[in-house]
């Protein structure tokens, strides 16, 4: 039986598990965001209120990408569908879009310092190691098309 990308091989237990966790990661990063678009800019500190008033909407846009396809995309990890990678990638693109504007566009190092390249550089890497985690499934057969999770 060959499992090149057709869905049939079981993945294995840690499989499942890092799918789990990465789900818990992007509703982290769901939460994270609804809570940006409701807090009071008020409360902030005159630089960061400054910082994410200026915020463009296709930033914020790309925010809202990077998480819910995230989310949508360890869903598709754990019911074992093969458009988990195209979601991924839609994903990492929101990442890297929004990285973009925070770091360099925007001035999000003057504002948060050093610091503030800790979380977008675990971001980009969880979704950099997302993506090839789904291609691995792929290619492993553990994912596959289809409405039925086999």
């Amino acid at each position: 039986m060959s499992t090149q990308g057709i869905g049939t091989a079981t993945p294995p237990t840690w499989f499942r598990v890092v799918a789990g966790v990465a789900l818990l990661w992007n509703v982290l990063g769901v939460v994270a965001f609804i809570g940006q678009q409701t807090m009071d800019p008020a409360t902030l500190p005159p630089a960061e209120r400054s910082f994410y008033e200026a915020t463009p909407a296709w930033a914020t846009a790309a925010f809202a990408v990077a998480v819910f396809a995230g989310v949508l995309g360890c869903i598709g990890l754990l019911l074992r569908k093969s458009w988990a990678v195209t979601v991924f990638l839609v994903s990492l693109l929101g990442i890297v879009v929004q990285i973009g504007h925070s770091l360099f566009i925007g001035n999000g190092i003057e504002v948060f310092g050093a610091a503030g390249f800790i979380l977008p550089g675990l971001t980009l890497a969880i979704g950099v190691a997302l993506l090839w985690l789904a291609r691995l499934a792929m290619a492993r057969g553990w994912l596959q098309a289809g409405s039925t999770a086999g």
